[in-house]
């Protein structure tokens, strides 16, 4: 079962929905949609017009129907008076969305055999899942929960993702009020249940914790098997009074309680390890986690009596905890400005989960200071008074040195810090104002905030670099470029441009914004770092990285930057990041293919199993599927190039054989639009020919050189006979010599394959022989036949002398040259 409904008719069944318009029929509905701006063209799709007290999904009706969607489901009848125009929408309307959404999710959990796990708490429900996804995936089919789908609406989408393949389905389920708990238990109806712990979060909406935690259990009314931590003393106490009025059939508890079924015996701290021993049914068991913190051996044992209850072999938990890795979306570790260490929580701002990030907090052992900085606490039914009383005795007991308050809450309390070394600001943008990066120089900084004041904005300053030596870019010439190479292509052939490697060397902002406004269709960036500098500098158009490190995989997600993904490893590591951040759903990234350029790619045998892999991810959107080739400007090499493309269109097959989606594909590069037009496809990838560059004569004729590089002259000065220039000098001089020093070196890019007469520049109207060695930052010139003095412009390359003739004495590539162009030469731009 590959579908949540085969039909229109049956969907609107398991909806308890009229039918207003049957567009397809015979349409089955895969994907369900509650974000209008998530709908990329995806098959099988259905929207719910959800109403809430800030939006109305009816609003982007008749735009959905535009754009060609499956599906709408509507609530009220009022903009059927705009789908006049779009016979092809399957239209039903309900009583209400939700409720329609959560009446599906239980008709289709109904079908589906999986054994159903559900997981609750204050904290750490999201870190259980996601670990024992990490420890079961390998040996069931496992379907857990997106992100923190854990409300009313989020559990149904999470249920809907069950497909009949499915052996466990891992579902969160949060609460924030009494009486919410009923519809979840009733949608998931787990067989399996974990408590991981309870504290403050929300507990402003329940009369009592004890209120609070009975709420929470009504989700295991009828579980054949509950796991909790005996060290909770009000849950056990609720658990032993009310499980068998709730039905539940054993309770199985973990922790250091004598009473405990599995009885915590110790625990030993390592510097990045914790080694935890245990005895369960009679026997003593250990595990080791690369984790120290509190919180994370709380998540763990959880982990770890489930695997246990569940028959698997204490080698087989062993290895798996000993592998466990981070869920990025909270308490994450970074290597800080100036040596500091960041430990980053801007996820929620409850007061149990701020002392568990002041634990990992001091457990960072690199710098002597330590620094919090911390918002308002939204989620806490306390005065604020005896709050933030308690705030500033936890941060004095735990040992925290300097403290940043940011909210006005927090500022009105600002006495109760008067102990410490203190700041206060009453939002994130007065912070912002004031941050300077070497004020956090050797630290170790904690950031600790709820989502309303967007921490993630607390960046480094960057500072501006000066440099006599300047590459002038022209956007006019650009511009020219672009138009020439469209001149080329089909008028519905996209346009995808190459800024990677600080846009071959021209800075990637202003090109990025050129094209941008000149209607690019994507840019393509080699690291996820260049994308990122591209969109805080304000870049909105799509942005490919095509050599994506699972490090920055979070980053990538959170600045909306898409995956090159190339192997079954890194698909693996980016769904699991995309699926621990909330992220937009179906997120576009775009699969290689190897055919023959033997880099990065999958190759023609994985494609059927990479096939049947993406038919499964509803988290993923393949936006396009794509190759590179190795020769295509060399005509020794077209036998090559035809075996290329004869490779991917059987690539493309083999992957089509399971995943039926609709994708863009493209292979060629600026030298393949210039020889092979009718291999351009959906999509061509314009690099270096958009700056004036082609290794053929015939193809940059009508091309305009886009970089011109000029140093000016530092000192000339005269230099005797029988002396040497430079470093290591080779040579001594023949004659007394006039010597120009310039303030440009290998540092720059300027290669030392050019020194000693191989190369030279252009001063005073003719050539000058490079002398000596190149510097890292000086080179030298013979000046014996010009008048040039100091202050004279220098040009590199530009007019005079061509990027070729460079490329030539350096036994190298255009490319090369300008790539190796460092950041620090000032960039300046000219507009026609």
């Amino acid at each position: 079962m590959d579908h949540i409904a085969s039909n229109c008719r049956e969907f609107a069944e398991m909806l308890g929905a009229r039918v207003l318009q049957e567009g397809k029929p015979e349409e089955p509905v895969s994907h369900l949609i509650i974000d209008s701006r998530l709908y990329r063209g995806r098959a099988e799709s259905a929207f719910f017009a959800i109403r809430s007290s800030r939006n109305d999904g009816h609003r982007y009706v008749r735009e959905l129907a535009g754009q060609g969607i499956s599906y709408l489901i509507l609530s009220r009848t009022e903009p059927m008076e705009d789908l006049g125009d779009y016979p092809a929408a399957n239209v039903l309307l309900v009583d209400e969305a939700v409720a329609a959404m959560q009446r599906l999710a239980i008709r289709h959990r109904e079908r589906c055999p999986a054994k159903r796990l559900a997981i609750t708490g204050s904290n750490g429900k999201t870190v259980v899942k996601e670990w024992l996804y990490q420890l079961l995936h390998k040996a069931l089919r496992v379907m857990r929960s997106p992100r923190s789908y854990n409300s009313q609406v989020g559990v149904a989408l999470s249920l809907c993702l069950l497909r009949k393949r499915h052996q466990l389905a891992i579902i969160e389920a949060g609460i924030s009020q009494v009486g919410e708990m009923e519809m979840l238990a009733d949608m998931i109806a787990p067989q399996v249940g974990i408590f991981t712990n309870i504290g403050p979060a929300h507990q402003e909406n329940f009369q009592s914790m004890e209120q609070k935690i009975g709420e929470k259990l009504k989700l295991f009314k009828g579980v054949a098997k509950l796991l909790y931590c005996r060290d909770h003393e009000a849950i056990h106490q609720l658990i032993d009074r009310t499980g068998s009025q709730l039905a539940i059939g054993k309770t199985l508890s973990w922790g250091r309680h004598s009473q405990a079924d599995m009885q915590i015996l110790a625990e030993e701290l390592g510097l990045d390890k914790c080694l935890i021993r245990a005895s369960y049914e009679g026997r003593e068991h250990s595990i080791e986690i690369p984790f120290t913190d509190r919180a994370s051996v709380e998540n763990a044992c959880h982990c770890w009596l489930y695997m246990l209850s569940e028959g698997y072999s204490a080698a087989h938990i062993a290895e798996g905890m000993s592998r466990l890795h981070p869920v990025a979306m909270r308490l994450e570790q970074l290597d800080g400005v100036q040596g500091s260490t960041l430990i980053n929580d801007s996820y929620n701002s409850d007061f149990h989960s701020l002392e568990l990030a002041i634990d990992q907090l001091m457990l960072q052992r690199k710098n002597p200071v330590y620094t919090a900085i911390i918002s308002d606490i939204d989620q806490s039914a306390e005065l604020e008074n005896e709050l933030y009383a308690k705030m500033a005795g936890l941060l004095l007991q735990k040992g925290v040195n300097r403290f940043i308050g940011i909210g006005e809450s927090l500022c009105a309390y600002s006495r109760q810090f008067e102990g410490m070394d203190s700041r206060f600001f009453s939002n994130t943008e007065q912070f912002l104002e004031v941050l300077d990066h070497k004020d956090f120089a050797g630290q170790n900084i904690l950031i600790k905030g709820g989502r309303r004041f967007a921490f993630e904005r607390i960046c480094d300053i960057l500072s501006e670099k000066i440099h006599e030596t300047v590459l002038e870019i022209d956007l006019g010439c650009l511009r020219h470029n672009l138009h020439e190479l469209r001149g080329l292509l089909r008028p519905e052939t996209e346009v995808m441009v190459m800024v990677k490697a600080f846009a071959y060397g021209s800075g990637a902002y202003e090109i990025a914004r050129t094209l941008e406004y000149h209607g690019a269709d994507y840019l393509a960036v080699a690291y996820a770092d260049e994308g990122i500098r591209l969109r805080e500098a304000g870049i909105k158009m799509r942005i490919v990285v095509l050599n994506p490190e699972s490090s920055t995989y979070d980053a990538m997600i959170r600045y909306k930057l898409e995956p090159q993904i190339y192997s079954f490893k890194t698909l693996e590591r980016f769904v699991r990041a995309l699926e621990a951040r909330e992220a937009d759903w179906p997120y576009s990234v775009h699969i290689k293919i190897n055919t023959g350029m033997n880099r990065l790619g999958f190759d023609l045998h994985e494609l059927e199993e990479l096939g049947e892999q993406l038919r499964d991810m509803t988290s993923l959107h393949i936006d396009s599927v794509f190759s590179h080739l190795a020769a295509s400007d060399e005509g020794d090499f077209d036998s090559l190039t035809q075996k290329q493309f004869d490779r991917f269109e059987q690539g493309l097959k083999l992957l089509q054989t399971h995943y039926k989606a609709k994708f863009k594909t493209h292979i060629l590069n600026s030298q393949g639009v210039f020889r092979f037009p009718e291999e351009q496809r959906d999509i061509v990838r314009l690099g270096l020919a958009l700056y004036g560059v082609s290794s053929e004569e015939r193809y940059r004729k009508n091309l305009q050189e886009v970089s011109r590089l000029y140093t000016t002259v530092s000192q000339v000065r005269h230099v005797a006979q029988g002396e040497g220039i430079g470093y290591n000098p080779k040579q001594m001089l023949k004659e007394t010599t006039r010597i120009a020093v310039l303030p440009i070196g290998y540092a720059d890019g300027l290669s030392r394959a050019l020194g000693n007469g191989r190369g030279g520049v252009f001063i005073g109207g003719q050539r000058c022989p490079f002398v000596g060695n190149i510097c890292m930052d000086m080179a030298m010139v013979d000046v014996n036949s010009i008048a040039c003095q100091e202050g004279d412009q220098v040009e590199i390359f530009g007019d005079h002398i061509s990027i070729y003739d460079i490329a030539k004495q350096m036994n190298t590539i255009p490319y090369e040259v300008l790539t190796s162009i460092s950041e620090r030469v000032k960039r300046i731009y000219l507009h026609q």
